[in-house]
């Protein structure tokens, strides 16, 4: 068995449902120490994060990753315990074995193996790991650039461990990722019997003109980048439960994934002035995830792309598709940000795993990279 598979082995092993660490970050720190990591443990109220670094100059390339998985769900519905790792046909089971414990344990051994061969390698290697990302991400990743940044440290180039592939390793990378804006709209009318509506203002039948424009409404066409910004509704909740009662209030839960072709101030606008025109009595609590971010073709990109090329002899794409990362904390920053890592069939379901081989191919990527920045 390799070094990456016994590593993310033990990795899996650990019950470190979000925010829990469960001595993840602990196992990579010993390896990481063990081969001239500087290594500063830092804590926000309860969420554990680490920055690693190897080297005092730039330019700096960063490993971002992890280490909190979902809930696993019925446990009796897996065919083998999500946190006892098993190999069957090739194939390692148990929760995070994809998202993202594969893509860590990796990482790691990577950077063992390329210091070994390069211990005088350019600039700087850093790892910022986080046990937030599953959670609600604001004691993780955004802290920890945060306490970066107040120091003025910079991350030339990011490498994040998420799982991008579709249909084999290395087809597909991120380089960038679609904002997420959240509205929870709450519609006010008048409750009254369904018999004398005249006496009733009903917020669903208001509501329902204008939440059709939103539906049709085209918010922007794209980029070469960035497929057409996109509104959806997530929730709507009215009424008492009751047949006969109009309902007093009505609630709606939306998201836009936008593009770089708009921002959050020109959607909230748009909205407003969409309700405002309909006369509807309202209010709304908005909530950004993260601002859409990308990084051309350049250094990173380009020796991702090579580096997936010379190990597992495919050619790659580029993508924004897919939910926000930590990416989007890192990149305001100026770092060039990417996402690599293994499949992404399984992430967040039962008998969650990741393919042996494909473990190895990705951590000699990971090595590639460094050789080429490094």
């Amino acid at each position: 068995m390799s070094d990456t598979l016994e590593l993310v082995k033990d990795l899996v092993s650990r019950q470190s449902v979000t925010p829990e660490d469960a001595g993840c970050q602990q196992v990579m720190i010993s390896r990481l120490e063990s081969i001239g990591f500087n290594v500063e443990r830092l804590r926000f109220e309860d969420v554990d994060n680490f920055w690693a670094r190897r080297g005092n100059g730039g330019p700096v390339l960063a490993f971002a990753g992890h280490t909190d998985v979902v809930p696993t769900g019925p446990v009796e519905s897996w065919t083998s315990h999500p946190f006892k790792p098993e190999i069957r046909d090739g194939q390692l089971y148990g929760r995070g074995s994809a998202d993202m414990k594969g893509s860590l344990g990796a990482m790691v051994t990577a950077c063992e193996r390329f210091i070994q061969s390069c211990p005088d390698h350019n600039g700087s290697i850093a790892f910022l790991i986080t046990s937030d990302e599953e959670g609600p991400s604001i004691n993780g990743t955004v802290k920890v650039v945060e306490f970066l940044e107040s120091r003025h440290e910079k991350i030339t180039w990011c490498l994040v461990g998420e799982p991008t592939c579709n249909t084999r390793l290395g087809d597909v990378i991120k380089n960038g990722r679609r904002g997420s804006l959240n509205g929870n709209l709450v519609i006010r009318g008048t409750q009254g019997h369904v018999a004398y509506p005249h006496l009733s203002d009903n917020p669903v039948h208001r509501l329902a003109p204008a939440l059709a424009e939103l539906c049709e409404q085209e918010w922007d066409q794209g980029n070469e980048f960035f497929p057409p910004t996109t509104f959806q509704i997530s929730n709507i909740n009215s009424g008492t439960g009751a047949e006969n009662v109009i309902p007093g209030t009505a609630d709606v839960m939306f998201n836009f994934r936008f593009s770089t072709e708009t921002s959050e101030g020109k959607l909230k606008e748009a909205v407003h002035d969409i309700l405002d025109r309909h006369n509807l009595d309202y209010e709304i609590q908005w909530r950004l995830s993260g601002n859409p971010f990308i990084t051309p073709r350049g250094e990173l990109v380009d020796a991702a792309t090579e580096a997936i090329q010379e190990i597992v002899n495919i050619k790659t794409g580029l993508s924004t598709s897919g939910g926000t990362s930590d990416g989007r904390f890192i990149a305001p920053t100026g770092a060039q940000v990417l996402e690599l890592g293994p499949l992404n069939a399984t992430i967040h379901q039962i008998d969650e795993n990741v393919n042996c081989e494909d473990l190895d191919n990705l951590s000699l990527i990971y090595e590639g990279i460094l050789k080429k920045l490094l």
